[in-house]
């Protein structure tokens, strides 16, 4: 091969040849935002631990005033949950599990296990949060030190479906009434919640007064304790149209869900071990409507000037002495006054309500003399918007004694 064709060969290798490829160098991460295009998304159904009540991952908030059971009624949850049986609504519990209880109020030998025996819970399947070692002593739980060593006791124990906090505002150590400063406490919980995907469960109070006002509104500290909650439940004891006290479990809020509907409930007591009494729940039926009408007082849901009118209607049917209850009903209905509004002027009036009689029925008298209360200003209206109802009050301040006899 001569000197040309050596040239020759070496261009035509040069044609063809490529360097090797030189792959970038893998970049470091940096500190800063993480983006999350929507594209690497894919859209997932809630997941309900109880369909439409409890959500897996998520907070919920159970409000109510002193003495509805708010922390029997949780308990109740958790021993469905730990046996897998069905909800008050009769759906099946299909994510059986386990249960971490942290609470500040009660204590768990001799208040929290007796309740959960009493709704059937099996006990070995419930965990309570009962301090922290650190170097050998136990100290008091703090979710802002220990949040990392629960769930890593969590993750030991495995199978964790729902979370009790009770009260809710134990887990913020500032300003409970401070939104800040409450969500800032919230978030290591629920990102407790949502790393285990469990349901957590914080139990709170209704502020006094407040009636009138959605419920959800009238959870006690600041408003993201019911902000950062997905759901909120308000327990609370309101009059039926019977007369009678009936409790009602309902949804205030549900920002991943159906918000209205309801259940009543009971609370009763029982022996679910010799010698260890408890109360627990007994649950009644599913009722329709929102948790402000649900759970409204008479007066709230009375029609525009029927309060007069029906304070009209029980001092001159009073005055002719005392009436049975079913009576006094009655006649209202047929005169075509609510239940309700009657009993909302009954207050309004002092009208005394005595049980007796051999069936113990309730009677509806009018006040003594000495212990009759001043008029109120809408009996004063009354009393000017219809005939006959003058005479009535003067019978009502003095001329009646306490079984409505004539003196």
């Amino acid at each position: 091969m001569n000197e040309r064709d050596v040239i020759e060969r070496v261009l035509a290798d040069a044609q063809h040849y490529r360097p090797a490829r030189q792959e970038p160098a893998a970049r470091p991460f940096h500190d800063g935002v993480v983006l999350v295009n929507g594209a690497d998304l894919n859209p997932e159904p809630i997941a309900w631990l109880w369909q439409d009540w409890l959500a897996m991952g998520k907070l919920h908030t159970l409000a109510g005033t002193p003495g509805q059971g708010k922390t029997t009624i949780a308990l109740s949850m958790a021993a469905t949950v730990t046996t897998g049986a069905a909800w008050p609504d009769g759906r099946r519990c299909v994510l059986p599990g386990k249960v971490l209880i942290w609470s500040g109020e009660d204590d768990p030998a001799d208040t929290l296990l007796p309740r959960l025996l009493a709704a059937g819970a099996d006990r070995s399947r419930v965990y309570f949060v009962g301090g922290t070692r650190i170097d050998g002593e136990v100290c008091p739980f703090d979710p802002a030190r220990d949040m990392t060593a629960l769930r890593d006791a969590a993750d030991r124990i495995g199978n964790v479906r729902m979370i009790l906090v009770d009260p809710i505002a134990s887990a913020v150590a500032g300003d409970s009434h401070k939104n800040t400063e409450v969500r800032r406490a919230l978030q290591p919980l629920v990102d407790l919640a949502g790393t285990m995907n469990a349901a957590l469960v914080g139990i709170t109070h209704f502020s006094k007064g407040g009636q009138g006002v959605d419920p959800a509104q009238r959870v006690i500290g600041s408003v993201a304790f019911t902000a950062v909650a997905r759901v909120v439940l308000v327990a609370a004891k309101v009059q039926g149209d019977d007369g009678e006290d009936r409790r009602i479990l309902a949804r205030g809020k549900s920002n991943i869900g159906p918000d209205d509907g309801g259940l009543t409930y009971a609370l009763e007591q029982c022996e679910p071990l010799p010698g260890i009494h408890a109360s627990r729940i007994v649950w009644g039926v599913q009722v329709k409507g929102t948790a402000r009408e649900l759970l409204a007082e008479p007066e709230q849901d009375t029609p525009a000037g029927s309060k007069s009118e029906a304070m009209a209607f029980l001092l001159e049917r009073l005055a002719l002495g005392t009436c049975p209850a079913k009576t006094l009903k009655q006649e209202a209905i047929d005169a075509g006054i609510s239940w309700k509004s009657i009993r909302t002027a009954s207050e309004k009036l002092g009208v005394r309500k005595t049980k007796g009689g051999y069936q113990g029925e309730w009677y509806w008298n009018l006040p003594g003399a000495k212990d009759a209360p001043k008029m109120p200003k809408e009996a004063q209206e009354a009393q000017q918007k219809n005939t006959g109802t003058l005479g009535a009050f003067v019978e009502y301040t003095g001329t009646f004694d306490v079984g409505g006899n004539h003196e």
